[in-house]
């Protein structure tokens, strides 16, 4: 069976696009493939963040994952700090990769850009570390998006040199993996066609009821059709799109009706779609609250993560550290 690992970093909750876009795939992958996902909270470090919002984030990230329907006894669920072989492998990485490279990367131009009192070596080395998290499982799948292109790019870099320098085939080369059909990208309400943390266009998992609401009635529209039947424009079509993946279809096929006679009212379409939203998101959140106040639980069933990321990456390390020529524990 292939082994596919995924990371999203703790820094804030999941919304309506990480849970179509990724989440839902990754529940049915954890049935087909040998799945690790993780929680980055070191890649976080690049950020400084607080102790207490480490910690915070990492399990409320842990319990919107395991809301969603990741199944602890399917897949290997863990923090990332919490298996130290990573940052082994991620040094004996970091010797055999150069500056020129890692200099070129664009996510590191990008975040230099973005915090230019805070560009870390860590930053410098994101791609390794993130190496790291992929070859320590032998991973030969990694779901990506088109951001972490260069990145994997890298990966398979590591993974090449690591073997002809030391005339060995332990690393196979991780492909990128997309979800085609299976992934759905969720519209943004600012009239973009994509959700993201970074827009400020989100609806989040944990927002309630009333706070669904006032974000989806500020969804940008335009002053409507002018004449019977015409073309959606940009912002319009996004929310029937967003309509689309969240309502029922005969709901779609009314409002497209009221569109195409002109009788569309933007306000009775966006109270619609913020109930549906609010319908879809609500069982969701129980389950939420569910794991995010068993706190024992939670810890629980990221030891037992731990327990076996460990097994994977420590079998790893040892045959990196007989491979190189150090004591192997």
């Amino acid at each position: 069976m292939e082994t596919v690992l995924s990371g999203i970093r703790p820094t804030g909750n999941l919304h309506l696009g990480n849970y179509y876009g990724a989440v839902r795939s990754f529940v049915k992958m954890q049935y087909e493939y040998n799945c690790f996902f993780f929680i980055a909270d070191w890649h976080s470090l690049t950020t400084h963040p607080t102790p207490e919002n480490i910690q915070n984030s990492a399990r409320t990230i842990l319990a919107e994952y395991l809301a969603c329907g990741l199944d602890p006894e399917k897949a290997t669920i863990y923090v990332q700090s919490d298996v130290p072989e990573t940052i082994e492998l991620y040094l004996y990485l970091n010797m055999n990769t150069y500056i020129g490279e890692l200099g070129r990367v664009t996510t590191f131009k990008e975040k230099a850009r973005q915090q230019p009192d805070n560009v870390n070596a860590g930053l410098f080395t994101y791609p390794t570390l993130m190496a790291a998290d992929i070859l320590q499982h032998r991973a030969t799948k990694v779901p990506v998006g088109k951001d972490q292109e260069q990145n994997m790019e890298m990966a398979r870099k590591c993974a090449r040199r690591f073997n002809n320098i030391y005339k060995t085939e332990l690393f196979p080369e991780p492909q990128n993996f997309y979800f085609a059909k299976e992934a759905v990208k969720v519209p943004g309400l600012d009239g973009s066609g994509k959700m993201g943390k970074s827009d400020g266009n989100c609806i989040y998992l944990c927002d309630e009821p009333k706070v669904i609401r006032k974000k989806v009635m500020k969804a940008v529209t335009d002053l409507g059709p002018q004449t019977p039947n015409s073309p959606k424009p940009e912002v319009i079509q996004n929310l029937f799109n967003f309509m689309k993946i969240v309502s029922a279809e005969d709901t779609y096929n009314y409002f497209d009706e009221k569109w195409n006679d002109c009788t569309l009212r933007y306000g009775d379409m966006k109270k619609q779609l913020a109930e549906d939203v609010v319908a879809v998101i609500q069982p969701i959140q129980e389950r939420i609250n569910e794991f995010a106040t068993n706190q024992q639980l939670l810890d629980n069933i990221a030891r037992m993560g731990a327990e076996k990321a460990r097994e994977s990456a420590a079998a790893t390390l040892r045959e990196v550290r007989k491979i190189i020529g150090f004591r192997v524990y």
